[in-house]
């Protein structure tokens, strides 16, 4: 009875110890999806200049677009830091937001947000991108904004002009 019981403490303890292999494997689709999205685009900073700062991926962007009546919006933290990112979000809240286009503070996305797209990944894929995201080091960076039709940003800009607007 004994060695029953110590080969059950054993293989358990095995268990936990052992790394697991399916959170790699969703982390790295969560990466592959998050990748192929070109998430990094918006919310990497230095990206728009040429240069992405390897060390802050996902961190939020220096750049902000402005569309025509609605303000100037930058890509947000992506990254787990609880004071500037996704740290204080649910996984939950994350998949809403990104199928949804709504924050759960309840304030919209900026319309250049692919969440269209975004809504119909499967509930394995969804989850695979939050996988990575918290995988993500945190990094401490707080964008501008938003700033309405009538604010001043802070930041350097890029217009989104309507096709056939002048």
């Amino acid at each position: 009875m004994r060695l029953w019981a110590a080969i059950a403490t054993l293989a358990l303890s095995c268990a936990l110890a052992a790394p697991s292999r399916a959170d790699d494997a969703t982390v790295a689709r969560g990466k592959y999806l998050v990748t192929l999205g070109g998430c990094q685009d918006c919310h990497t900073p230095g990206h728009f200049f040429g240069k992405p700062d390897a060390a802050r991926v996902l961190g939020g962007s220096e750049v902000g677009f402005e569309i025509p009546g609605l303000g100037v919006f930058y890509g947000p933290n992506l990254t787990p830091d609880k004071a500037t990112g996704l740290g204080g979000w649910t996984d939950a809240q994350i998949i809403a937001a990104f199928r949804t286009g709504v924050r759960p503070d309840g304030r919209a996305l900026a319309p250049i947000m692919p969440w269209r797209a975004l809504a119909v990944l499967t509930d394995q894929d969804a989850a695979a991108i939050v996988a990575f995201l918290r995988s993500l080091p945190p990094v401490n960076n707080m964008v501008p904004g938003p700033f309405g039709p009538t604010q001043t940003p802070t930041s350097f800009v890029m217009k989104i002009v309507p096709p056939g607007a002048k």
